[in-house]
């Protein structure tokens, strides 16, 4: 699935202007008074939302099966989260310099290619494991180049969703399009236990690889804008470089954008390894299998869907603020809950509950983030949240996973948690009014 679960806007005028569908007419939603819905109400959306839901699906199938096979085959904690980490580790470099690029190139296209790339990955994974070639080590690799993959069309692909909405509906396209990338996380590991249990890895497999038609399906029912920014290949590096370094600089030099990044870095180290570590905890901790890790993921998915349709009207009645306030002390207590459960039924709705957080979190920081953004800088703010999020995410899942091995599942990942309620609640006892400019 290509740049889930990320949402930006770019530089360009907004993309219900700049971006049309071909030979398509939507109708109109009348959505207008559950404001998380508004973003189904504009032509474009719901085509792309629809694809991308699809692949998603596909890609959830190929994540369960070969998160159970990573720990099936070697036994080990470290494996299953270091693989894991392989996908989110290109982000560290890949990340900025996608943002970059996502205002160089036709991003219709861009993200088409980066689709085909994946599904071309996919089909080799596919075929190594019908003919039984199949490896960790091949896992590992091909999970690598689909990491660098969605990382460098990424922010592109979030520009291209962000801006087939007006601004004031920006909330409403990132929350829609984290409850379309969870909603494949209780659809796809549903589908994948089915299939694992009727014919096998390879079948999960084979339905990812045909699930990218989605995704390039919606993308052809696009027309690129005429305003789309010629690529000029002189003095590439040295231009790439210099956009960087300029979206590093309004991010060190805004309050609010400067706080949530660092926020998002301590989640994404303390919190966020939960979501790779589903397989370790289902097998190792409660002695079952597939079925079990993917009930946990299914219930991880159903409480992100709520919390990314509700969230508009928590922010509404509420205020940003208070809501990021809330939900960050939230996030440790919930994560030791779900660790410490003691039998899978609470693990189940304790992961509910996580889940539900953890994307009412992400999906503020994420708005927090574009809000503040001047127009033009936004898809390199959208690519250095990603690149925090994602570097943040392989250090600690990788980190939890090899401590796990040493010193137990359960006590390293309820540590994490309880450090992170502390390190929230020393921010706020030291800077009670450190979410102010997140309203803004």
């Amino acid at each position: 699935m290509i740049g889930a679960p990320r949402v930006g806007t770019g530089p360009t005028a907004r993309m219900s202007e700049a971006w049309v569908t071909r030979d398509i007419a939507v109708p109109a939603l009348r959505l207008s008074r559950f404001s998380s819905l508004r973003a189904f109400e504009h032509p474009g959306y719901l085509p792309v939302w629809t694809g991308s839901l699809v692949s998603n699906i596909g890609t959830w199938m190929e994540t369960v099966a070969l998160g159970v096979y990573v720990t099936q085959v070697t036994g080990r904690a470290e494996w299953t989260g270091g693989v894991a980490a392989l996908s989110y580790l290109p982000g560290l470099v890949l990340s900025p310099v996608g943002g970059a690029l996502a205002d160089r190139f036709d991003r219709r296209a861009y993200v088409a290619v980066g689709a085909v790339g994946q599904m071309v990955l996919a089909a080799l994974i596919t075929v190594l494991a019908f003919t039984h070639h199949l490896s960790v080590p091949l896992v590992a690799v091909a999970a690598f180049l689909n990491g660098c993959i969605n990382m460098l069309t990424g922010p592109a692909y979030s520009v291209l969703l962000a801006e087939l909405v007006p601004p004031e509906d920006l909330h409403s396209a990132l929350s829609l399009n984290s409850a379309q990338f969870n909603l494949g996380r209780v659809v796809g590991p549903l589908l994948a236990t089915l299939v694992l249990a009727i014919g096998g890895i390879e079948w999960a497999l084979l339905i990812n690889t045909l699930s990218f038609v989605g995704v390039l399906a919606a993308l052809s029912r696009l027309r690129a804008p005429t305003n789309t920014s010629t690529f000029v290949l002189k003095g590439l590096w040295k231009s790439l470089w210099t956009d960087i370094a300029r979206g590093v600089d309004v991010a060190r030099k805004d309050a609010g954008i400067s706080l949530v990044l660092a926020s998002t870095l301590i989640v994404a180290l303390f919190v966020a390894p939960f979501i790779g570590l589903v397989p370790v905890f289902a097998i190792r901790v409660f002695h079952q299998g597939a079925s079990a890790a993917s009930l946990l993921v299914t219930c991880q998915g159903l409480g992100a869907v709520v919390a990314a349709v509700g969230g508009g009207v928590l922010i509404d009645a509420f205020g940003r603020k208070r809501v990021l306030e809330g939900v960050t002390l939230a996030l440790g207590p919930i994560a030791a809950l779900y660790w410490l459960s003691p039998t899978l039924v609470l693990a189940a709705v304790s992961i509910f509950l996580l889940g539900a957080a953890y994307m009412t979190c992400l999906t503020g920081i994420h708005t927090v983030c574009q809000a503040r953004a001047p127009r033009e800088l936004r898809a390199r703010m959208s690519s250095l949240y990603g690149m925090v999020l994602n570097a943040g995410y392989a250090l600690g899942v990788w980190l939890q996973g090899a401590l796990a091995d040493r010193v137990g599942v359960r006590f390293i990942t309820v540590s994490s948690a309880v450090f992170f309620l502390a390190l929230m609640v020393t921010l706020k006892l030291l800077r009670p009014r450190s979410f102010d400019a997140t309203e803004a």
